[in-house]
This record gives C-alpha cells, structure tokens and sequence, in this order.
C-alpha cells in the first residue's frame, strides 16, 4: 500500500503560480514513476505530468512551458511547479502512481484560478 499526501494549492490569479508537493509514505515511493492528475466536479479526471523515477518527464501539451515536474528522493517528494497559471487549470490536484493504483489516491489539493 502506498500513502501519498498532496499540499500546496490555494487561490491564485491568472499568471500567478503555486508549487503543489505529493509526500510519499516511505523510501519505496522512490521506485515507482509518479504522475500529477487533475479534476474538475463532474468532469473525468485529466493526467498532466510524470516523472521516472530516473527523472524522466512528459506533459499534458497544454501545460508544456508553464508546468515543472520534479522530484527530490532524498525527501521521497515530488513536486509540481505551476506557472502562468489560467482559469482553465483550476481543479483539485492529484499525485499517484502511474499507471494509476486505485488504492492510492489521496485527497487531493485544490488549486483555484480567478481574477
């Protein structure tokens, strides 16, 4: 079982930023390629970022140049570095295993974009 804690999210205008932070429970979290999911009440939740455990990335395209993923092993923390933030990219944020294990989600930090 893995335990993941979200933090970071709060209200923020658009072009603002936030640094959302995915706490895993213990040394193991460090095997295991971690992405940030996002959604919206009503909507399908929306994959935005991975990373290896190598430090590889990827990004949903329409965070690409606005969005860091990064992860430090040493603190079992994975990290999102949202700038520019629009509208758009309001949600409650998510980390968890990717593919995603259905016994890991967690609940999830809000991130609330408005002028």
């Amino acid at each position: 079982q893995v335990q993941l804690v979200e933090s970071g999210g709060g209200l923020v205008q658009p072009g603002g930023s936030l640094r959302l932070s995915c706490a895993g429970s213990g040394t193991i979290f460090n095997l295991y390629t971690i992405a940030w999911y996002r959604q919206t009440p009503g909507k399908q939740r929306e994959w935005v970022a991975t990373i290896t455990n190598g430090g590889f990335t990827n990004y949903l395209e329409s965070v690409k140049g606005r969005f860091t993923i990064s992860r430090d092993n040493a603190k079992n923390t994975v990290y999102l570095q949202m700038n520019s933030l629009k509208p758009e990219d309001a949600a409650v944020y998510y980390c968890n295993r990717f593919p995603a294990f259905s016994g890991s989600w967690g609940q999830g930090t809000q991130v609330t974009v408005s002028s």
